[in-house]
């Protein structure tokens, strides 16, 4: 019986891919912003060189045709090339333009990628970036490590869980987002980054040396011997979905599961729906619409195998984009309760262009709507139950949401047994 689970899930594995693949070529979109860009859609150009007048005039074009609000913000568009067109000589002058045409559309996440920073974005889609192997959150205005990677440079360094980041390079993050510090961590291969942190209320000075991370993006485990539990991190890796199946496949023989999104920004719009649709037998997933308001749906697929067994999914602020498709899906479909605190509110999807001069250019060109047809754009979900994790949570390192999902599952499958248990004669 395993085995035929097995060789079902991998089945549905090969398949979703081919699904994926054809649909990724095809509709390819990314998502961030601090938050991963919702990408259902990458489009890949001949590898070119522009005169920067020409890299700004290209980019001007693209968002014009292809920009989600065809009023582009109640602006007129062409504004911008009379003001640009004749003051750019330099590349930074030209990036200078694109970024402050782009800050116009009042969008976070429409935004020109320098080759660096396009580089960086292709390397996590691969799972790979140069860093020292953290995990950090901030609670109350302060940035805590909570996970350290076994082996990386971090946990050479001496990193710990619990410390408190008080500066990187020098600069002092209190109050500053996980994005923003995230970014202070990031760096190019071998360089070093200090890190001063609070530990036993002793200040501490780490210089760790950066390395590559190839990143998990899916992590698994098995509570009682009867909860499953996964993890995902991120849905930003082409890895995601191989990782989730091999997770799924761990915790098959379990009684219920734990889906964790909670820190998952996003990532690939294909993840998503390949996530949500091993849960689902039937019904819609999302609806995307486009700039001229056309209608996409993406339902659930047949499949001889999904896991049908108590579902919650535990979200956060901090779960967004591909993490609300996922979280609205269930929810909206009476697949899963869900846990934990109103997520962030990322209903936007990004295009993914490969620039000209090794630039790329993240582009808003469609919002979605969940099944029951909610536009959670700058508003969020709300969960069935609200948990929140308070400091002196954090602190006591006592989980208060994932604790309360696991007394509902334990009490459904309590029922569960009381239900399926004999009468006595």
């Amino acid at each position: 019986m395993k085995e035929k689970i097995k060789h079902s899930l991998t089945t549905i594995f090969c398949l979703l891919v081919l699904f994926t693949i054809c649909y990724f070529i095809n509709t390819a979109a990314l998502d961030e912003g601090g938050y991963s860009p919702l990408v259902n859609n990458i489009e890949q150009k001949s590898e070119t060189v522009l005169e920067p007048k020409e890299l700004f005039l290209e980019t001007w074009s693209l968002v014009k045709s292809n920009y989600w609000d065809y009023d582009l913000n109640e602006q007129n568009w062409n504004r911008w090339k009379k003001r640009y067109i004749d003051e750019i000589e330099t590349e930074e002058d030209a990036y200078v333009a694109i970024n402050t045409m782009l800050a116009s559309l009042n969008d976070p996440y429409s935004k020109f990628l320098s080759s660096n920073e396009f580089q960086e974005q292709n390397n996590s889609i691969e799972s790979k970036i140069y860093g020292i192997g953290v995990n950090i959150a901030s609670v109350s205005g302060k940035i805590y490590i909570i996970n350290v990677i076994k082996g990386a440079p971090a946990d050479i360094g001496g990193l710990k869980p619990g410390d408190i980041i008080l500066k990187i390079n020098g600069n002092d993050v209190h109050g500053d987002s996980i994005y923003q510090c995230a970014n202070y961590i990031k760096g190019s291969l071998n360089s070093l980054v200090d890190i001063e942190i609070l530990r036993d209320n002793k200040k501490l000075v780490k210089k760790i040396k950066r390395a590559e991370i190839k990143i998990k993006t899916v992590e698994s485990d098995v509570f009682d011997k009867e909860i499953g539990y996964i993890r995902i991190i991120s849905f930003i890796s082409s890895e995601t979905p191989i990782e989730f199946i091999d997770a799924l496949n761990k915790v098959k023989d379990t009684e219920a599961l734990i889906l964790d999104l909670r820190g998952n920004t996003g990532g690939l719009f294909q993840n998503a729906v390949f996530v949500a649709n091993m849960f689902l037998d039937k019904g819609s997933i999302v609806r995307v619409i486009d700039r001229s308001g056309h209608k996409s749906s993406y339902s659930a697929e047949k499949k001889e195998y999904i896991y049908d067994k108590p579902l919650v999914v535990l979200v956060d602020r901090e779960s967004a984009s591909a993490s609300e498709i996922v979280s609205a899906a269930l929810k909206d479909n009476g697949r899963a309760m869900i846990v934990g605190t109103k997520t962030f509110g990322k209903g936007v999807v990004q295009k993914v262009y490969t620039m000209p001069n090794h630039t790329g250019m993240n582009l808003t060109i469609a919002r979605y709507l969940t099944p029951n047809g909610n536009d959670i754009n700058n508003k969020g979900i709300e969960p069935n139950y609200f948990i929140e994790i308070t400091k002196d949570d954090f602190e006591k390192n006592n989980d208060s949401q994932l604790n309360f999902a696991k007394n509902m599952l334990k009490n459904e499958i309590e029922r569960e047994k009381i239900a399926h248990t004999p009468p006595k004669h």
